[in-house]
């Protein structure tokens, strides 16, 4: 599976389009990154774009991005109705798919410290990075905007984590920029059966995170020390959760209009089913739900998961079938057509499935007895795993709902485990080809020279242990699909003991297939230089060779149980 990271700076720009272009231009210019939006505002003066990819692209395209940014703006100049504190006032890092929000952190500190270090720019980190309690919040880091930097700047209080702290001609140029991990951000509209904003309002304040203004006996509105309203927890009261109730006439309907601040916390099923347990209190009707703008593939994939389970059923389903359960249980076709591919951002993206894995099985085949060296056995080794798993999933799902078989809760579970493995080994369908090109392509260098020499040998180590991992990662992951067949064929449909058996072979197939490409990838790196990775031989062909052989001890096992209960099936 991919690892995806959002990144959505906002720069200091909303009216100059040439700048407005030049600035995104660099991010198109990084591999691996896609560019998916441009939201331009001329009262703020200020744009927001939006890009996806893996970790590392992604840490490149955001620092080239305010390089250009504070090359092209100059905040002495800048007005804007929005609060604004640099060329590019805010970087936050997001993690969407296959990635921990301390990854982000990560992600968010190291190129921070790079802005600073390369380009001399004072660096605040906020949020999820920040590295220091008060400076989580945006509005404190950010407070007195870019006038107040002439004071801040210079003061131990407000030095920034990287960066000068100085104020001088090149600093004032270029502002501070603000730097962060932060959780995916879903906009997210909840439809009632009512055309009263008073309702929904109540039910708004019902579940959001900040509460409902306290109020005693006779009704009046009580007061802190200081003046302020006291606010009191809602019944349905959700975390990362903000949320308005309105009207719209076009819709002829009230909603519950919500942002979810971090769906890593709350996501939209659970506001969802907040907003439905609260409309039922109040005597009215959730009638179905809106997204606006993107949201990622696994808070969908979550939702349809959760209404699966509730109903008793498997969710160890294909993705398409699970987003298609959430899609119909959030109600998200009401006011109009819902397409995953176009509201789904890794699909927008175009990250998820890759050009080998999107073929028809002719077309795979085809490709790969063509005399182009990739696809070839690694990618195949992968494609035998994927079906060892999905068949595995298979039995499982024709094991639900058989009354016969006592172990319902676990053969969900197997078969919920066996399609997550399923798509890990899809992936690495392409990720096979993808490394053995990367591969190539360092063969290509130039070597006229002894130092070309040495920075050819050693890309092509760099890429050609990165292409050894990706078969390592299949063959690690086939003894627990073995297991997990094994297992299946004992409490499963016996019906589909055969199809049990054959997961089994396909699963040792993979396994062996993924084995001898770990073994030649480290065989040709046997004459390169290895100082950066002295013990990676080594080490990774013990590894490989103790994997290989769990999986043949446990598909002996397995095939002789199997082998025998079908034999058994015909004496019987």
């Amino acid at each position: 599976m991919k690892k995806l990271v959002e990144c959505v700076p906002n720069i200091s720009e909303g009216r100059d389009q040439g700048v407005i272009d030049a600035v995104t231009a660099v991010v198109t210019e990084v591999e691996g990154v896609s560019l998916l939006d441009i939201d331009p505002g001329a009262d703020t003066n200020r744009t927001v774009i939006t890009f996806i990819g893996e970790p590392e692209p992604v840490a490149e395209a955001a620092f080239r991005l305010v390089k250009r940014a504070g090359e092209l703006i100059d905040m002495r100049h800048h007005k804007g109705a929005h609060p604004r504190h640099g060329s590019t006032d805010v970087c936050p890092f997001v993690p969407v798919r296959g990635v921990t929000m301390e990854e982000c952190v990560e992600i968010a500190r190291a190129v921070g410290e790079r802005i600073g270090r390369e380009l001399g720019f004072p660096v605040y980190l906020y949020e999820e990075a920040a590295q220091r309690e008060g400076r989580r919040n945006l509005a404190s880091v950010r407070k007195g905007e870019y006038e107040a930097l002439a004071d801040k700047l210079g003061d131990e209080e407000w030095a920034p984590d990287f960066g000068p702290n100085e104020w001088n001609d090149h600093t004032a140029r270029s502002g501070a920029i603000n730097v962060s991990a932060r959780g995916f951000l879903v906009a997210y509209n909840v439809n009632l059966n009512t055309r009263q904003k008073k309702l929904a309002s109540q039910v708004a304040l019902d579940i959001k995170e900040a509460g409902r203004a306290k109020r005693d006996a006779s009704g009046k509105l009580v007061k802190d020390e200081h003046g302020n309203n006291i606010l009191v927890p809602g019944p349905y009261r959700l975390e990362a959760c903000k949320a308005v109730g309105w009207t719209i006439p076009e819709y002829d309907r009230a909603q519950v209009s919500i942002n979810l601040v971090n769906t890593a916390i709350t996501k939209p099923h659970d506001a969802f089913e907040a907003c439905r347990k609260s409309a039922t209190d109040r005597g009215i009707r959730v009638t179905g739900s809106e997204l606006v703008g993107l949201i990622p593939e696994g808070d969908l994939l979550a939702a349809g998961k959760y209404y699966l389970r509730r109903a008793g059923q498997s969710a160890g389903i294909p993705r398409r079938q699970i987003l298609e359960t959430a899609i119909q249980s959030l109600g998200l076709r009401e006011l109009g057509e819902f397409d995953p591919m176009e509201k789904v951002i890794e699909y927008q993206a175009g990250l998820v499935d890759g050009p080998l894995v999107s073929m028809t099985s002719r077309e795979f085949v085809d490709e790969l007895s063509s005399d182009s060296p990739a696809p070839g056995g690694g990618s195949v080794a992968a494609l035998c795993a994927a079906q060892a798993a999905g068949l595995v999933a298979m039995v499982g799902n024709l094991t639900v709902g058989k009354k016969k078989y006592r172990a319902q809760d676990r053969v969900k579970e197997i078969a919920e485990e066996a399609q997550e493995l399923k798509d890990f080994f899809l992936d690495a369908i392409d990720g096979d080809t993808d490394a053995f090109n990367k591969v190539m392509d360092c063969f290509g260098m130039p070597k006229k020279t002894d130092a070309q020499k040495q920075a050819r040998d050693l890309a092509i180590a760099e890429a050609t242990r990165g292409a050894t991992r990706v078969p390592l990662s299949v063959l690690e992951k086939l003894p627990r699909v073995i297991e997990l067949a094994a297992e299946i064929g004992e409490i499963g449909n016996q019906n589909s003991l055969s199809d049990a058996g054959v997961a089994v072979l396909a699963a040792m197939t993979g396994a062996e297939g993924a084995y001898y490409n770990v073994l030649i990838n480290l065989a040709g790196l046997k004459d390169l230089d290895q100082s950066e990775a002295p013990a990676f031989v080594a080490d990774t062909r013990a590894g490989a060779a103790e994997v290989m052989a769990r999986c043949e001890e446990l598909a002996g096992a397995a095939r002789g149980t199997i082998r025998k209960q079908l034999e058994a099936s015909l004496d019987g």
